[in-house]
């Protein structure tokens, strides 16, 4: 079957822009007080819950999978682009890295802890994202955890250009209330959020959910 055209857009772009994604990006210690509360409180979540690794998928170059390899998480990282994912090896050789969509993940039902999508999902057309969180909760052991964290609006842009480098992807972004709605559906429950407006370091409203998959089902 041939792959969505806005997963290979995804990937030629960020092959095209790994680089510069990582010389524009401020590290995790430079992210807003709330941000990294969320990654705290979620790290601490599953090592204690014991269910198994975390999945960063969109991982990029891996500085948030480091981030949270640093908090006591037993994780791996996952992105679309083989840059990336070079980058991230290189960066990081004692951590795993491997390439894929979060469309199809390459891990057994119930094999994960926990998922951390953090700014990773704004690229997947609306309509594919019951099949995504489909993925997430499939993935998910009974009581793991899904920390989402991404922009929020109801608005699709169609860039030309990012990081300074042409680009094909476009973004969606939704409400928060809507995607509280898709997790839902999904069979994941919506524990904590979180609701940002623009600052210094995001020049949009951003937000993140914390959400759990039930024990029983």
């Amino acid at each position: 079957m041939a792959e969505p055209s806005f997963l290979t857009a995804v990937r030629e772009s960020y092959d095209t822009v790994a680089a510069d994604y990582v010389e524009r990006v401020p590290p995790p210690a430079e992210m807003d007080p709330l941000s990294r509360a969320m990654l705290a409180g979620f790290a601490e979540l599953v090592r204690t819950a014991g269910l198994g690794p975390v999945a960063d998928l969109g991982c990029g170059p891996g500085r948030v999978t480091a981030h949270l390899a640093g908090l006591g998480v037993s994780v791996l990282g996952v992105d679309l682009s083989p840059k990336m994912i070079g980058l991230a090896r290189h960066a990081y050789p004692n951590l795993r890295f491997t390439e894929g969509s979060m469309t199809a993940l390459k891990m057994r039902d119930d094999e994960l802890g926990g998922i951390l999508a953090w700014y990773s999902t704004h690229h997947t057309p609306p309509q594919w994202l019951p099949a995504v969180f489909a993925e997430f909760h499939r993935t998910l052991a009974p009581g793991g955890y899904l920390l989402w964290g991404d922009y929020v609006g109801d608005e699709r842009l169609r860039p030309t250009h990012g990081y300074g480098r042409p680009v094909s992807y476009e973004s969606y972004l939704l409400p928060l209330d809507r995607m509280v709605d898709l997790l839902d559906q999904a069979g994941l429950v919506v524990t904590a959020r979180l609701e940002q407006g623009p600052g210094a370091r995001v020049n949009r409203p951003h937000a993140c959910l914390l959400a759990r998959k039930p024990e029983t089902p």
